[in-house]
């Protein structure tokens, strides 16, 4: 390959150096002309001469003649051998068949005993059964017939006596326990006895709940308003084709070429084509256990 123009062969592979190769001193046998099954080319190989469909003909069986599985018999009618055997079992009977002297009797209707074995029960008739004349029992006991009234504003009408009125104040529940109360806070001395390390509740009480008085009420102070409130000497100004709303004035135009000038001129002699690298490539190797059989079975 020319030189300075391309890349060698070594490096379209991406190896610094040519690597060992992995065979045993075979030869290189190129994949493309390399049979698919290289057994069927060696050696004597077995022709069955294609597939034979199934037909009447002989030729879809293995035998070359047909085969019976009974020959030389005589025919056999079936229903004359179950006739022989019915009239031998019948010569076995020592009399006639047993025949009924009657059919079944049919009942006529609901609560009908014809055609039974047994006849009528009994226990299960309609007739009426003897019963005694009825005898009435004895008066029941005379007592004074009820008063009237519901008992509610009327005097002697329950069964006891009439309760004697007695006065009941309206607030005496109320009374008696203000009494106990006052009785109570009089006996005290002093405040209730408290304990820091008195133990607590599992859940924690009211997180909200403040035993400290709360701080004074603080008076938000009122803002004097000013009476006139400030206005800018005039309004902005928008940006427009002479930049009258900028804060500095317009640049000046400078000429600016469209092409960019290089520096240095490359000469084309001393120009080289940039290659970039190429990536890593694999290569098709074969595993040398595979090697030493196929070795081992052609030697």
């Amino acid at each position: 390959m020319p030189a300075g123009v391309g890349k060698t062969d070594m490096e379209r592979i991406g190896l610094f150096s040519e690597m060992g190769y992995t065979t045993i001193g075979d030869k290189y046998v190129s994949p493309f002309n390399r049979p698919f099954n290289e057994a069927a080319s060696k050696n004597r190989q077995m022709l069955p001469g294609g597939s034979k469909a199934m037909s009447h003909l002989q030729a879809g069986y293995f035998d070359s003649q047909f085969a019976r599985i009974f020959e030389g018999e005589g025919y056999v009618n079936m229903n004359q051998v179950r006739r022989r055997y019915m009239m031998e079992e019948a010569k076995k009977n020592l009399s006639k068949a047993f025949l009924p002297s009657s059919g079944e009797k049919k009942l006529c209707g609901l609560g009908s005993y014809y055609g039974t074995i047994g006849g009528p029960v009994p226990f299960f008739s309609a007739e009426l059964k003897h019963r005694d004349k009825y005898e009435a029992p004895g008066k029941n006991l005379y007592t004074n017939p009820g008063k009237k009234g519901t008992g509610y504003g009327y005097a002697n009408v329950t069964i006891g006596k009439q309760f004697s009125h007695s006065a009941d104040f309206y607030d005496e529940a109320k009374l008696n326990y203000k009494k106990a109360n006052e009785e109570h806070h009089r006996l005290l001395k002093g405040t209730p006895f408290k304990l820091n390390l008195y133990p607590r509740e599992y859940f924690d009480t009211n997180a909200y709940f403040s035993d400290k008085p709360l701080p004074p009420i603080k008076t938000e102070e009122k803002k004097k308003l000013l009476p006139n409130p400030f206005k800018p000497s005039s309004p902005g100004k928008k940006a427009g084709g002479m930049k009258a709303g900028t804060f500095e004035a317009y640049p000046s135009h400078s000429a600016d070429p469209y092409v960019v000038k290089l520096e240095k001129e490359i000469s084309r002699k001393d120009a080289k084509i940039f290659h970039p690298s190429g990536g890593p490539k694999s290569r098709p190797t074969e595993s040398i256990m595979a090697l030493n059989v196929r070795r081992h079975w052609n030697n």
